[in-house]
């Protein structure tokens, strides 16, 4: 199921949902309602973009977000609920890619922040991970990239993918198809650098430790395990989301660059072996 909403606190039945807001450009954030990618869209809506906030499970967060910006903008922040699983489905994703358009009339930037991550190690891997882990990290990007290719060409917008530091050659140890589906988004964004080139361009960010795991998360850390991490940055501090998302809306309006991958990890990139997450 698609929903899309728009959370103000005027009533819009009468309102033109462009409002006054018709000429800025439109940025869209999967997984948006919280942490990284809620960051990435208060930073574009703080630099005048109109924004939609993509959700699954998280849509009180991200009304509550879009709530924020509309007091301070009018009509400016829109949630489009969706599980990100539609694109196996033509239609679905059919309808996904009108529903983003509908929201505001147009697409500059698409940003690919969804994903799912957690260990899988060799003896317990079985086809459902396999195909969850895929499906965020590799299989989502590229057909949504490809539905709304033509919105992107029309505004001769851009592409931002989320990566991982670890996606790379250092990898997670018993993270296995975690580690290959960011080793496959990378690729799709260099891939499609060159293809879609001069009028879309794609580059990606490869954060280190820019955010904790959360701690009722399987994944939480104690405080021994956060001081070896720390110890193992260049700059001796764990990133944040903002971090992330100032680099995101450089690359945004970059006109100069594409292919690139922006590692943002605080050097951690100089000092690591690979080994265990985070």
């Amino acid at each position: 199921m698609i929903k899309t909403t728009f959370i103000n606190d005027i009533d819009m039945s009468d309102t033109d949902i462009n409002g006054t807001e018709s000429s800025a450009p439109v940025i869209l954030v999967t997984g948006s309602a919280k942490r990284i990618g809620a960051a990435i869209i208060n930073a574009a809506h703080a630099q005048g973009y109109r924004v939609i906030i993509h959700c699954h499970h998280s849509k009180e967060k991200a009304d509550t977000l879009a709530a924020t910006l509309n007091r301070s903008r009018a009509n400016s922040a829109a949630v489009i609920t969706a599980d990100l699983a539609l694109v196996n489905d033509e239609q679905a994703l059919n309808h996904f890619t009108q529903s983003v358009i509908a929201v505001f009339g147009q697409l500059n930037v698409m940003v690919h922040n969804a994903s799912r991550f957690y260990p899988t190690p060799i003896g317990h891997i079985n086809t459902a991970q396999w195909e969850e882990l895929f499906m965020t990290n590799a299989r989502a990007p590229l057909m949504l990239s490809q539905a709304l290719l033509p919105y992107l060409q029309a505004q001769h917008g851009s592409i931002i993918s989320l990566l991982d530091i670890h996606g790379h050659d250092k990898p997670f140890k018993h993270y296995t198809i975690y580690n290959m589906a960011k080793a496959a988004h990378r690729m799709m964004v260099q891939s499609l650098a060159l293809e879609l080139a001069p009028n879309v361009r794609v580059n990606g960010i490869a954060p280190g430790v820019n955010i904790l795991p959360e701690v009722d998360s399987d994944q939480a850390l104690d405080s021994r395990q956060q001081q070896r991490i720390v110890a193992s940055i260049p700059m001796q501090r764990v990133g944040t989301p903002e971090d992330i998302a100032q680099c995101a809306l450089y690359l945004a309006q970059a006109s100069y660059i594409t292919g690139e991958i922006i590692n943002v990890d605080g050097g951690r990139r100089l000092t690591l072996a690979g080994g265990s997450a985070p």
